[in-house]
C-alpha cells in the first residue's frame, strides 16, 4: 500500500534511511521534519505492508534562476527485503504524478557514485544521467 506519510511514520522512515541508505538517522529530526513539512512544495510517500514501513520517497519542487521548475528527489529507499517487488517504482510513480499535477515535467535525481543498483533502477524507468558532478560540503 502507498500513502502520504504521517508524522507517526518517522521511526519506520528513519529505519529504512539508516539500513538502506546508510545515513545516520536521528528519529526526532525525521519526526520534526514531518511535522513541519512545507506542503506547498514537498511531498513524502511511504510504502507499507503489514503495518510496516518498507520504503519512502521525499520530493520537493525545486526552482533555480536559470532553468525551469523541476521536482528534486530528496530521498528514495526501499528495505532490502522488499526490493524488486515494485515498491520503488510505485513510489517514484506517485512523485511523477504529483509533479504533473503541479505542472512540472522534469524530475531531478542525484545518486551516489557507488550506488550502481540504484543507477540501473533509474535508467530502467527512463531516467538518464546528464552529467557527473562532485558534491562539496563545509561544516559551519
Amino acid at each position: 500500500m502507498l500513502r502520504e506519510a504521517k508524522v507517526n511514520d518517522y521511526l519506520g522512515i528513519c529505519k529504512v534511511a539508516t539500513d538502506d541508505l546508510g545515513y545516520k538517522c536521528e528519529p526526532e529530526l525525521v519526526k520534526y521534519r514531518l511535522e513541519n513539512i512545507d506542503t506547498n512544495r514537498e511531498k513524502v510517500y511511504v510504502a507499507e505492508t503489514e503495518e510496516k514501513i518498507v520504503g519512502f520517497i521525499h520530493a520537493e519542487i525545486y526552482n533555480t534562476l536559470y532553468y525551469k521548475s523541476m521536482v528534486n528527489l530528496q530521498g528514495l529507499a526501499v528495505d532490502s527485503e522488499f526490493r524488486h517487488k515494485g515498491y520503488g517504482r510505485a513510489l517514484l510513480g506517485e512523485v511523477e504524478t504529483w509533479a504533473k499535477r503541479n505542472g512540472i515535467d522534469l524530475i531531478r535525481v542525484n545518486s551516489g557514485f557507488s550506488r550502481k543498483e540504484a543507477h540501473a533502477f533509474y535508467r530502467n524507468l527512463g531516467y538518464d544521467n546528464e552529467k557527473e558532478q562532485i558534491r562539496f560540503l563545509k561544516q559551519l
